[in-house]
């Protein structure tokens, strides 16, 4: 079994942005604004809105339409808990594509994006970090569903070129389930976001389908290591797909269908510090997204070593062998798990 380690680099962004405790008394003015000011992301406590509090079939506040809070034809993307109290998920099996990111403690969160197959429902779903941004602009206008943000980032994600919506925007689009203790059990209707799944031309990635490219290394199994998680994947020729896990669990759904992407993407990427923390203090990493670097991609029962490239926010990732030649992607979920480079 091959692993990947993540080690750590810090370059200052902005300038450091320290979030206080709030006190009791403040908690319901924050509350309206914002779900994620105070929480931990590893289920240590969190504040939460009146409309995420409400349970299944109670109705949020009057919002918009799926057609007026959605732009047409833009990708649904989810933030997605995945601390161990959040599995097992709801809907991850019908994401196009997943991304997994490193998170304050060391820990792990996922975004999936939606464009060919939204299911009925998606979560847990959690709050957004600022190098979310930076992901999602090489969609036009994506609709994010989170649960909130720090304070001071919330701003930015509002001032960002993409249709914000957590809970109490759009009537009915979250509840709370009884499968999981809070804050590990809010749920998204992405049918309540999206009038219609915008298609496969919505994913302006970069990533290209087709046949495999020559070469590659036979790999069984693969595990990437943050400094508290960890993605093992592992080739199932029977089913012709990698299956994950997650922290030494084999990862299935509420359903009971295990995951099981058809491409696996290890790129590496700089991971810095932010100007933002949790409110115990822990900085929250920022994932460089933008640039160039080197990735491994998994297909096939073969480990492929690539160059990756993304010159603009704006623009998809392509990845190509050494001689510049594409590389191709199974058809199917992707996994793209953001590795610490060294």
């Amino acid at each position: 079994m091959a692993t990947v380690g993540m080690g750590h680099r810090a370059r200052t962004r902005r300038a450091a942005t320290a979030v206080a405790l709030l006190a009791a008394t403040a908690a319901a003015s924050l509350a309206a604004g914002c779900t994620g000011g105070r929480g931990s992301d590893d289920g240590r406590g969190q504040l939460r809105t009146p409309a995420e509090s409400r349970s299944e079939g109670e109705a949020e506040s009057p919002g918009e339409s799926p057609s007026e809070s959605a732009a047409a034809g833009s990708v649904l993307a989810v933030k997605i808990d995945n601390a161990r109290a959040a599995r097992p998920h709801t809907g991850l099996n019908s994401a196009d594509i997943v991304y997994a990111e490193q998170v304050e403690g060391g820990m792990s969160r996922l975004m999936a994006v939606y464009a060919t197959k939204p299911p009925k429902a998606v979560g847990p779903v959690r709050s957004a970090r600022e190098s979310d941004l930076e992901l999602l602009r090489q969609f036009d206008r994506p609709t994010l569903a989170f649960s909130g943000a720090q304070g001071k980032l919330m701003p930015l994600i509002n001032e960002a070129p993409l249709v914000v919506q957590t809970p109490g925007k759009v009537s009915g689009a979250y509840y709370r389930g009884t499968d999981k203790p809070s804050p590990h059990n809010l749920y998204l209707r992405p049918d309540r976001l999206l009038s219609a799944a915008p298609g496969a031309d919505a994913l302006t990635t970069g990533f290209r389908y087709g046949a495999a490219p020559s070469g590659g290394q036979k790999e069984t199994s693969r595990t990437v290591r943050f400094p508290a998680a960890r993605f093992t994947f592992t080739w199932s020729a029977d089913r012709d797909r990698w299956l994950v896990s997650m922290d030494g669990t084999p990862t299935v759904t509420t359903d009971g269908k295990r995951v099981a992407p058809a491409t696996v993407v290890v790129q590496y990427v700089n991971v810095r510090k932010s100007g933002f923390q949790d409110f115990l203090g822990n900085n929250t990493p920022y994932t460089e997204t933008v640039g160039e670097g080197t990735a491994e991609v998994l297909r096939g029962g073969r480990a492929y070593d690539v160059n990756w490239s993304r010159p603009k926010a704006t623009e998809g990732t392509e990845f190509t062998t050494s001689d510049g030649t594409p590389v191709n992607f199974a058809k199917g979920q992707v996994w793209v798990v953001f590795a610490k480079a060294s």
